[in-house]
């Protein structure tokens, strides 16, 4: 190998699993690109090989191609398909998550319509009995990219805010997972600044869950 450097890959969900670390450093030749990195730990990690097609990569909690440059020292996450600059909420928490703390975070006098979205894990998924959800985040990314969502629909909606709070661990049926408010001045511009964020959460926000069955369990968006 060419002289080059050492990066820091990051693995989440199933890809952990695969690779059976949550970090690692790698040493990767100058000038490498993340089609290089991926093919370095496909080697490293046999099993990793077959999930990587549905993976997508950040590099410095940036999404980026195959043909993107990595530099030595950077940060490089492999994300599996997911299940979050401008005012309001946005974070990634352990505990138990309450709708209130999400519309004092986007409430005022100023907006006359204020929506809420609140999501709890479901007892039940395709006739199978759900017991337990667990969640799981690059959580600096996914706060930035919560962020990222609550600027796009300012930019869309003009005076619309958010507030978006995702739970990560162990959940149960019934439990909250996330919780979000918009607020604008109107009610429409609220409606959809609160749809646009519940779409963009499932979209690119690296948060993914795993669900456990009384005969299974299987990481969503991955399959069976």
């Amino acid at each position: 190998m060419s002289p080059g450097g050492a990066v820091t890959v990051l693995y989440f969900a199933a890809a952990r699993e695969r690779a059976g670390t949550a970090r690692e450093r790698v040493e990767v030749p100058e000038g490498a690109t993340v089609e290089v990195v991926l093919q370095l730990l496909a080697a490293a990690h046999p099993g990793l090989a077959p999930l990587l097609p549905h993976l997508r990569v950040a590099v410095d909690q940036e999404f980026v191609g195959a043909e993107a440059p990595v530099r030595a020292g950077a940060e490089v996450a492999l994300i599996p398909p997911v299940a979050g600059g401008s005012p309001g909420l946005f974070r990634v928490v352990e505990r138990p998550l309450r709708l209130e703390e999400v519309v004092e975070a986007v409430g005022g006098e100023a907006y006359g319509g204020l929506v809420t979205f609140s999501g709890s894990v479901r007892d039940a998924t395709k006739g199978r009995r759900v017991l337990r959800l667990e969640y799981e985040a690059y959580a600096p990314m996914a706060e930035k990219k919560l962020a990222e969502i609550g600027a796009e629909a300012a930019t869309s909606w003009p005076g619309v805010r958010l507030a978006i709070v995702h739970r990560v661990g162990v959940l149960v049926p019934g439990e909250l997972a996330v919780v979000i408010a918009a607020a604008a001045p109107h009610r429409k511009e609220a409606f959809r600044g609160c749809e646009h964020a519940i779409e963009r959460l499932k979209q690119d926000v690296p948060i993914w869950k795993k669900e456990f069955f009384e005969d299974g369990e299987v990481w969503v968006g991955l399959g069976p």
